[in-house]
């Protein structure tokens, strides 16, 4: 299979369970809002050695809003859902709750999980801590310095999907992370799918594995371009970079979807020579994503 002239491995991406979380974040502007957003997402990318992968969902205006105001969807993800709420109660109160003007509530208020995450939080009140029922939602007035904080009692999670995702193998290290930076870009389109590493890309790809015992992986040394006198490079020669977009979602809908947009952008770019897909031969998760069928 080709897309614009650059080849599609025959292959597919191998990805895991993983419990999920979807907050909205509102505050008096956009800019408030995203900045609660991304302190409440920081620090995840990867369960390797992150408390929890995380990342923005998308930006919502004030006709999606439960309180009318600007606000941006992130997404929270656990192994567990003991860990998941303790990400949520962490996150929430750390970086939203101190961020001017903020609110916090559910994103997933019919979920059969449910966290009191709210409540929680609620007393850092010291007592003056108030409940009510607003916007239809049951939620807590925590009383700041600035104002009320408004947070949801409850939040509500489900069973997804991490580590769907596709390799860019370019001729050189621009073509690459343009073709990964327009990939991201239509990836941010899609609903319910999150790109939890720096900007969305992942530089350092990695195996499931190490030859030292201590590390659960390592970098993939196979796709390393730098071991090619080594024998150990098994990219084609007019292969010189090679960049990661792993990509969480709510299901697998979510994951084909951004997948899809994602390849079709980053082949549109000049340079890119094979679109190829990270898996572990079943060792890593149950989910696959076989590159052809997901692009047919």
């Amino acid at each position: 299979m080709e897309i614009n002239g650059v080849q599609i491995d025959d292959t597919f991406a191998e990805a895991f369970p993983i419990k999920m979380a979807r907050v909205q974040i509102t505050a008096v502007t956009e800019r408030w809002a995203l900045e609660a957003a991304r302190e409440a997402t920081g620090f995840g990318t990867s369960v390797i050695g992150c408390p929890a992968e995380a990342g923005i969902e998308c930006l919502v205006d004030g006709r999606e809003t439960v309180d009318g105001r600007p606000g941006v969807n992130i997404l929270l993800c656990n192994m567990g859902f003991k860990n998941l709420e303790n990400s949520l109660l962490m996150r929430l109160g750390q970086c939203v709750l101190t961020a001017p003007t903020a609110a916090a509530f559910s994103g997933m208020h019919d979920a059969e999980k449910q966290f009191d995450t709210g409540k929680k939080l609620s007393f850092f009140g010291d007592g003056y801590q108030k409940t009510e029922e607003m916007f239809g939602r049951n939620i807590w007035k925590i009383l700041l310095m600035s104002g009320d904080f408004i947070i949801e009692n409850s939040f509500g999670a489900v069973e997804g999907i991490a580590g769907g995702n596709f390799l860019i193998l370019g001729q050189n290290q621009m073509s690459g992370l343009m073709a990964a930076e327009a990939a991201i870009d239509s990836i941010r389109k899609v609903k319910g799918a999150i790109t939890p590493f720096p900007g969305g890309v992942v530089s350092s790809g990695s195996k499931v594995g190490s030859k030292y015992k201590f590390l659960k992986a390592s970098t993939n040394s196979a796709f390393c371009t730098s071991l090619r006198e080594d024998g150990v490079c098994v990219l084609a020669e007019d292969v010189s970079c090679v960049f990661e977009i792993v990509i969480n979602g709510v299901d697998r809908e979510a994951i084909e979807n951004a997948m899809r947009a994602g390849i079709h952008a980053a082949c549109q770019v000049p340079g890119i020579l094979k679109i190829t897909a990270a898996n572990y031969e079943g060792k890593l998760g149950i989910h696959h994503f076989p590159l052809h069928s997901v692009l047919e």
